[in-house]
């Protein structure tokens, strides 16, 4: 079961549909939100909650493709599942390539369609963790100097301590406390520690990077 802050947003045009969603959602733990229209959906849309997108691929006006790429645009990373009544291949194969959840065709199989839910919230989960991870990170790396930060990038391109200290135009004891010091900030224990967290948040690996000490 997955955790009571999941929140799962099913978008169809039919009413019964959307009824037997919510009843189906709760009973198995999830809040549900269902709107009757994209549109109405757009409108009350939240990026920063945890869940997923049931959505209706055929519908009056906005439809699910057209959804899909409104949240694209948004920066949305809610996992999206598709719901259609005709099995289109070629519209399957163009919504899972955009990143879609799953594809499932009606009438819903009830088991299948949780399963793809539970799946389409722990995805959200886990984005929201990167996401948070990363931002952690950057915080970090912004307390660094710019001398730290011009040693960190002399280490991420694999020069040792004298290498680096002969880079930048310094003694090798300064190179020594300058890494110390940017290890101390980024919270890293280990060089391969503090390699893994430059690359996550797309660390500059180029030494020559303009970036005077302070």
């Amino acid at each position: 079961m997955s955790a009571p802050s999941a929140t799962v947003f099913a978008v169809d045009d039919d009413t019964s549909v959307l009824k037997g969603l919510s009843r189906l959602l709760r009973s198995a733990g999830f809040k549900a939100e269902v709107f009757a229209s994209a549109q109405a959906f757009l409108d009350a849309y939240r990026p920063d909650v945890t869940g997923c997108v049931i959505l209706d691929l055929a519908m009056p006006g906005l439809d699910g493709m057209q959804v899909q790429q409104c949240l694209i645009d948004k920066g949305g990373a809610l996992p999206i599942i598709f719901l259609t009544g005709h099995g289109d291949v070629p519209a399957c194969a163009r919504a899972m390539k955009q990143g879609a959840a799953d594809f499932l065709t009606k009438p819903i199989d009830d088991e299948r369609l949780l399963a793809a839910v539970e799946q389409a919230t722990e995805r959200c989960r886990m984005a929201q963790q990167e996401r948070l991870e990363v931002a952690t990170i950057g915080e970090r790396l912004g307390t660094l100097t710019r001398r730290e930060r011009q040693v960190l990038r002399h280490l991420l391109s694999g020069k040792l301590n004298k290498q680096i200290a002969a880079a930048i135009g310094t003694v090798e004891k300064t190179v020594k406390v300058h890494r110390a010091r940017l290890m101390h900030k980024m919270q890293a224990s280990t060089l391969a520690a503090l390699v893994r967290m430059a690359d996550r948040a797309g660390v500059s690996t180029d030494p020559d990077e303009s970036d005077s000490p302070d």
